[in-house]
């Protein structure tokens, strides 16, 4: 009982900083603690541990539409489709969400690196327009590490994606426009998946207390997500690494 207390007390410290995070990817952030500690506890035990606590994490499901596709403005190709990513700022994936407060609904839109799933630019809003969504683009374009030319910035079909606005930003840096062919959102699946990331681990699915909270509460999201929280498909790696990573390797080739 008294390793079993321990181990729910180091959960329960995990939780204080990602408080959603699923219990494969708090298993691999326990194992150093564990083992400075001397404790054997294994992945299914603590599985167990966290269904007798009633700590499991349970989806939520909600609802918003933030697409507006019947437009009149320029749709581009499905650049994305088949295409195969094996570097940084070879692949934006981006969407928009929206998040409640007491005061309304703001509007988050994320710009994220398909390799290495890092948060490259996001903005929050208390609308959709254009000249708001696209201050994440602008960001992410700042904070690339790599050539832009070549890169696809790849959307759904939405007023915003499509406004002269946000299409400038890719023209004038030499990168190309992809979006969805569909209303299917297989199509942009990573994106939305970052959608649901952020809502259901980091909080942001909850009704806030007021939209300054929640600018700040992405801020702390983003910084989370990029540099603490390990991936799966990253072999429990953090974004943040494996894009620093994967781009200081590709600079060392060019050199050769």
């Amino acid at each position: 009982m008294q390793r079993e207390s321990q181990v729910k007390t180091l959960v329960e410290r995990e939780r204080k900083l990602l408080p959603r995070l699923g219990t494969r990817k708090l298993y691999h952030q326990l194992r150093e603690s564990l083992s400075a500690s001397q404790i054997r506890f294994g992945r299914d035990q603590l599985f167990d541990l966290m269904r007798k606590h009633r700590m499991l994490i349970v989806p939520k499901r909600r609802y918003v539409q933030t697409t507006m596709s019947k437009h009149w403005l320029r749709k581009y190709p499905n650049l994305a489709k088949d295409l195969k990513v094996t570097r940084p700022d070879q692949l934006w994936v981006s969407d928009i969400t929206y998040l409640k407060t007491d005061e309304g609904n703001c509007y988050l839109n994320l710009v994220t690196d398909a390799y290495s799933r890092k948060i490259m630019g996001y903005a929050i809003a208390d609308n959709m327009e254009a000249v708001e969504m696209k201050k994440a683009f602008q960001m992410a374009v700042k904070c690339s590490m790599n050539g832009l030319e070549g890169l696809i910035h790849h959307s759904d079909r939405g007023l915003q994606y499509c406004s002269a606005e946000y299409t400038s930003i890719a023209r004038f840096n030499h990168i190309n426009i992809s979006m969805t062919e569909n209303s299917d959102p297989y199509e942009n699946a990573l994106a939305e998946r970052m959608n649901k990331t952020m809502k259901e681990e980091f909080g942001l699915g909850n009704i806030l207390p007021s939209r300054k909270l929640a600018g700040h509460l992405v801020d702390e999201a983003v910084q989370l997500y990029n540099n603490y929280r390990p991936h799966l498909s990253l072999q429990m790696q953090t974004p943040e690494y494996i894009y620093k990573q994967k781009s200081q390797s590709q600079k060392q080739l060019g050199s050769l």
